[in-house]
């Protein structure tokens, strides 16, 4: 079985609004999922049915090749956006309960709990209290509680809130070795730069519908428009771009006086670009030459507002 959660036309409606509009998607075992949209789009509702908070009205879910179960909660590890720990309670009584809460007896839970605290340098947090910490601080803890059973599905919504970005970061890596551990994750983020570091499949959702899944890469490839981004050395102001307009679609020009180079975007009607690069040759000499790929974030805003389009 290759994939992790399986989601089969999974409808939810919540009076007469629609959440979820038979949602179908296929998360891979072992990669880093994207869950994408706008607000509203229906990301928590899935979530929230995946971790049995709600249930589908109509359609299926299957888990690890069976129908989703209670069973599996245990399998499940949730870090919501909105985060829930008690704040006058100590960070260590705190971790050891939720801790116990996941399945794990008071032994091997302080084992757990000694080796992600060291790992994360916090060791010497246990006895202050939640209201004690920053808001990044406090999102360490449930970063830890989140994975201290080694789950094999993990959600993580919006992850990095609250975090300055070295300690973004720590927490990017140490999501990025769970993933070489083993373990299959959900990552729901607005932060698109966040999902080219980390994701290889996503999903788009948008007013209650998927729009868009598959690799990431497959993706890109998909959202290419041929256009090529050029850099050429014009130390003398020897480029005729006048001629190079005659023949060639360009955009986005643009003179660095200081590096004295010359740089500007071609549209071609096809992805060959041999003419292109072999008639610039002629023209000058070429320093950098290279096809533009979409962003996640321009793939993001460019399919929504064309599903919004045909509304």
């Amino acid at each position: 079985m290759n994939n992790i959660l399986v989601t089969k036309e999974v409808t939810k409606h919540f009076g007469n609004y629609t959440a979820l509009d038979k949602v179908s998607l296929e998360i891979p075992k072992n990669c880093i999922y994207g869950l994408l949209g706008p607000n509203g789009a229906g990301k928590t509702t899935l979530i929230r049915i995946i971790n049995q908070i709600t249930y589908p009205d109509q359609g299926e879910v299957m888990f690890d090749g069976k129908p989703l179960r209670p069973e599996h909660i245990s399998m499940i590890g949730y870090l919501p956006e909105e985060r829930g720990l008690y704040k006058s309670m100590k960070v260590g009584e705190q971790a050891l309960y939720l801790a116990r809460l996941k399945g794990l007896d008071k032994v091997e839970a302080k084992k757990r709990l000694k080796y992600w605290f060291d790992r994360l340098d916090i060791g010497d947090w246990w006895n202050k209290k939640i209201q004690e910490l920053s808001k990044g601080m406090a999102q360490k803890i449930q970063f830890i509680v989140t994975v201290l059973h080694a789950p094999k599905l993990l959600i993580f919504d919006e992850p990095f809130s609250g975090f300055d970005p070295i300690n973004a970061n720590l927490i990017k890596d140490e999501i990025l070795k769970l993933k070489d551990q083993g373990t299959s994750i959900i990552f729901s983020t607005h932060r698109m730069e966040s999902v080219e570091e980390l994701c290889e499949h996503i999903a788009l959702l948008h007013r209650s519908e998927k729009i868009l899944d598959g690799k990431l890469s497959d993706i890109k490839k998909a959202y290419k428009k041929n256009r090529f981004q050029v850099g050429m050395y014009s130390e003398n102001g020897e480029i005729d771009l006048d001629e190079i307009k005659t023949k060639f679609k360009l955009s986005f020009v643009a003179h660095d006086l200081v590096e004295k180079q010359l740089n500007f975007t071609v549209q071609l009607p096809t992805s060959d670009s041999r003419g292109l690069l072999s008639y610039l040759s002629e023209k000058g000499n070429i320093h950098h030459f290279q096809e533009k790929i979409p962003s996640a974030n321009e793939i993001f805003i460019q399919t929504v507002q064309s599903k919004s389009a045909h509304e």
